[in-house]
């Protein structure tokens, strides 16, 4: 009977156990023996690590070259070339290779703490250098931005921030209804909503029924995320169906919810005579929002982009602060703002915030 032997070790194999004892001549010898049937990207990455190791930096980087032009998407080339050129004292141009490296970098719930922490090096330096970039761009056009207002400057400096690579662009991702071509605008000017300085108006008194509601709050404060079973939660896993997050509506998708509103006559009468949308099954809604401390609402877009949202604070026990987009605001009792929520938007902080 015929037994065949067990099978002979791959070239590659042998190259990568001649690398773990340091052996780079007997490594590359192996591999120019393995190339004599073609090049490829496991003998390549094997071949970058050999000449990485015995010092020829310059020699591993062309070979990765020739292993991205085989596969351009393959991430441990982009991430070795990257490293190899910042030994070589040459960080802008590992910058770039990083930010593509970045954009196809696996979970890092799937990675190795050591790939990870490779990972978090790019990254911090892909950020060092767009903030370097932002900081000279700003100084290179002080002249320039000190001829713009309050909000055309901010508008400037995001639009630099966004060049440099500090920040991504702004981008409307509503979960319905993306109306085309209207315009992605995190915080709207005021001068838009002239209504906005008679709802501040009423702080006081929205805040003294409020705080009368809280005090019997009945069943009118439920969950706010409220997804029914076998719905994909994604991120809203720790709030659906909690307390952590609640709501009580007086107005919800265009319907009166009239035991609310009667429980909150003046707030009642002060928003009826505001212009709110009216849209059968629609809108208006509106809503008293309520965060237990230490709760984190994660970023997050609203449903459609053919509608703005007005947020006003009641109760606000500390600092707080609300990002919608690139653009981070702190919260003011009796200051109100028009934001787009199909723009990715989250409050900055886990403090108590009633809404």
């Amino acid at each position: 009977m015929f037994q065949q032997g067990p099978p002979a070790s791959d070239p590659i194999q042998q190259a990568n156990q001649a690398l773990a004892g340091r052996d780079v001549a007997g490594a590359l010898a192996l591999l120019d023996h393995a190339d004599a049937g073609g090049f490829t990207v496991a003998s390549g990455m094997t071949r970058a690590l050999a000449l990485r190791l015995g010092g020829d930096l310059p020699g591993a980087v062309a070979v990765l070259d020739r292993v991205l032009a085989v596969d351009p998407y393959e991430f441990m080339a982009l991430l070795s070339k990257g490293a190899i050129l910042e030994m070589m004292g040459k960080p802008r141009l590992a910058v770039g290779v990083y930010r593509n490296a970045l954009k196809i970098a696996p979970p890092e719930s799937r990675c190795p703490p050591q790939l990870v922490a490779q990972i978090g090096k790019a990254r911090d330096l892909v950020a060092a250098e767009a903030a370097r970039l932002r900081d000279h761009l700003r100084d290179a056009v002080a002249d320039l931005r000190g001829q713009c207002g309050s909000e055309d400057g901010d508008r400037f400096d995001e639009s630099l921030d966004v060049f440099a690579g500090f920040s991504p662009p702004v981008r409307q991702e509503p979960l319905l209804l993306n109306y085309a071509r209207l315009p992605a605008i995190s915080f709207y000017d005021r001068g838009h909503f002239p209504w906005l300085e008679r709802l501040e108006a009423g702080t006081d008194m929205i805040v003294a029924e409020l705080k009368a509601f809280l005090a019997d709050p009945g069943e009118a404060f439920a969950p706010y995320i409220a997804f029914p079973k076998g719905v994909p939660v994604n991120q809203w896993e720790d709030l659906n169906h909690s307390q952590d997050w609640s709501a009580a509506f007086l107005w919800k998708d265009g319907v009166k919810q009239e035991g609310a509103c009667d429980r909150c006559p003046g707030t009642t009468a002060l928003l009826e005579s505001l212009p709110m949308a009216m849209q059968d099954g629609y809108a208006p809604t509106v809503t008293f929002s309520a965060l237990k401390p230490r709760t984190r609402i994660p970023p997050h877009t609203g449903s459609s982009n053919i509608r703005l949202l007005t947020h006003l604070p009641l109760i606000l026990p500390g600092p707080a602060r609300f990002r919608v987009g690139n653009t981070t605001r702190d919260w003011e009792m009796g200051r109100a703002w028009v934001f787009d929520d199909t723009i990715e938007h989250e409050p900055g902080t886990t403090r108590t915030r009633c809404g």
